[in-house]
């Protein structure tokens, strides 16, 4: 797997100092990066900011799917140890909270979901005891397997962006875009086919125990632009499906890995993944639940009238989960 070819923005001293600027002065303000006032501000702020540093930060706009913003600097010292569990975090890196909310912002709506970490906008993905073989972020032992995020629900993310806090061992994050494999035309037409459901994965106890019947959904959908994907096999149960599905999904597969990269994030990158093309995950590791440990903060960016999903989506019940828009809460 290639290590680190993807694509950097470099934020230049003056469009650091005014996106961490503009951050504090909220901060200071609201008091908090939870604050619901916070939320209402961003847009207003960020018609405020300058037209280079909105030119910067504009979303993915290339086939691989991704890039990495790079200039931030994140100081070691100044954040604390890496907690041992989200929900033990509380104003840890909360500057950077909402520089990842100003960011996400100026691509589109941040979200967030009322199953998952209290419902923040901004996640802490952080190994933890007891979780070191899952299928989710406070894994570590095991390889997470490249996923589209929340692909469960039709209101997923368009975007999805990785802040790193802390990461002393370089464990790299994995991406593949759909515009990258080689599949043959009857492998796509088989996988734009209604087959298999994908279930909630597990950081989704409430999603879980939903009663309604899962419906199968496609994997690929054609659109103007190219192909766009909804892929978790690790939540994709894949017995009830005929065989050429499954051997087509197989191939899939095998072609996100062929073209798979790994990007080994620095204090201060921040990745930025079309989750319409790009299935992303993260190598093992061994956690050592010292303090320093790999730290990533997480936003999800929704992008309205994007021509990136089959209509049918919104027919769909999303296992009784409801995003939440920073706007409204």
């Amino acid at each position: 797997m290639p290590t680190c070819p993807a694509p950097v923005r470099r934020l230049d001293a003056d469009a650091v100092t005014e996106l961490t600027s503009t951050a504090a002065r909220l901060l200071a303000f609201h008091g908090s990066a939870t604050s619901p006032g916070l939320l209402a501000d961003l847009p207003v702020t960020c018609a405020q900011l300058g037209k280079e540093l909105r030119r910067q930060l504009r979303p993915v706009d290339t086939a691989d799917g991704l890039f990495v913003l790079r200039g931030l600097d994140v100081g070691d010292a100044d954040l604390g140890p890496t907690p041992g569990h989200w929900s033990t975090v509380g104003d840890a890196g909360a500057l950077w909270d909402v520089v990842l909310l100003l960011v996400s912002a100026l691509m589109g709506t941040p979200i967030a979901w009322d199953g998952q970490q209290d419902g923040r906008f901004v996640h802490n993905i952080v190994p933890s005891p007891g979780h070191e073989s899952e299928q989710t972020g406070a894994s570590s032992s095991v390889l997470l397997t490249p996923h589209t995020e929340d692909a469960f629900h039709p209101g997923r993310a368009h975007l999805l962006l990785l802040c790193c806090m802390r990461n002393h061992d370089a464990i790299a994050t994995t991406a593949a875009s759909v515009r990258l494999a080689e599949l043959s035309d009857a492998d796509i037409e088989q996988l734009k086919r209604p087959v298999a459901p994908i279930l909630p994965d597990d950081a989704y106890e409430q999603a879980r125990r939903f009663g309604g019947r899962p419906a199968p959904v496609p994997t690929l959908f054609a659109t103007p632009d190219g192909l766009t994907m909804r892929y978790d096999p690790a939540y994709t149960p894949l017995e009830g499906a005929d065989g050429p599905w499954r051997e087509a999904y197989g191939r899939l597969g095998e072609e996100l890995a062929r073209v798979s990269v790994a990007v080994s994030l620095e204090p201060g990158d921040v990745l930025v993944v079309d989750n319409d093309l790009v299935v992303h995950g993260r190598v093992p590791f061994r956690a050592r639940y010292d303090g320093t440990d790999r730290w990533l903060k997480r936003a999800s960016v929704r992008v309205e009238n994007r021509p990136t999903r089959p209509a049918a989506e919104n027919d769909e019940h999303g296992y009784g989960q409801a995003a939440l828009t920073a706007w409204a809460a």
